[in-house]
């Protein structure tokens, strides 16, 4: 089984206007229609088989109905598993937190950048506290543009959390991959490999997998930035072993959902 830990769907009706602010926060042309039916039926060509759905809410207004959107998704669609998102300025957090876990939604995603925090910023440690133990985190990690997602501030907060289960984005660090792997090299935290091999290369990319070990990285595409089906491509043709292959694809995402029930 392929499981794509790394992408994100809108409502049909705002899907275009979602991937227009997507494709002018990064400077890319946006390969995916942004939609559910869209990402199944790339999955269907590519040969991926589930997604976990990554929400982004850029004020704490939008969060509630985009828990309900993405839950609602995936009860629909049983091949999706959904996390929740939350915002640094949003009143009660433990509220969402434990609306979230009643959702159905098995992680929490938090893009830094996007959400204009930093990722060890002290008002950021009584969510992390909260989750930690529970279930696991998604951070978009690393863009030379922005101080927000620097892998060094991930790495303190690790080191201040340690029962915080991590899936940091891209490496760890995007555009900043070096530098990640300097501060997350021994430090206990997960990897995806989205929107990053392009960029990397297939010889480093495959270096770096096994610099972190298999044992710490997930496959994702980014969609709709990217299709899943080329990016799974792009991992195929890295010469990783069979024993690589199903702990990027399969074991490392099945054991990390488990965290916050059955997947």
């Amino acid at each position: 089984m392929v499981i794509d830990f790394h992408t994100h769907v809108y409502p049909d009706k705002v899907a275009g206007k979602a991937i227009d602010s997507v494709a002018k926060f990064y400077t890319i042309t946006v390969q995916g229609g942004g939609t559910v039916e869209d990402l199944l039926a790339c999955g269907r060509r590519g040969g991926v088989d589930r997604f976990v759905i990554l929400p982004v809410a850029g004020v704490p207004a939008q969060v509630e109905s985009i828990n309900n959107f993405t839950a609602e998704t995936c009860r629909a669609n049983p091949q999706l598993t959904g996390f929740g998102t939350l915002h640094g300025d949003m009143e009660h957090p433990e509220d969402e937190i434990a609306r979230i876990l009643s959702l159905g939604l098995r992680g929490i995603k938090l893009h830094p950048d996007m959400q204009r925090f930093r990722i060890d910023d002290e008002g950021m440690y009584g969510i992390y506290d909260m989750i930690q133990g529970r279930m696991p985190l998604l951070l978009h990690c690393g863009d030379y543009r922005y101080d927000y997602s620097n892998p060094a501030r991930l790495a303190k907060v690790l080191d201040l959390f340690p029962r915080l289960t991590v899936i940091a984005a891209h490496f760890g660090g995007w555009s900043l991959f070096d530098l990640a792997w300097e501060y997350l090299c021994n430090r206990p935290c997960y990897l995806d490999v989205s929107s990053s091999i392009m960029f990397l290369g297939p010889r480093r990319a495959a270096e770096l997998i096994r610099m972190y070990g298999a044992e710490r990285i997930l496959f994702g595409s980014d969609y709709p930035m990217w299709d899943p089906g080329e990016e799974k491509r792009r991992v195929d043709a890295l010469g990783l072993s069979d024993r690589e292959l199903e702990l990027i694809y399969e074991k490392n995402a099945l054991h990390i959902l488990e965290m916050a029930g059955r997947v």
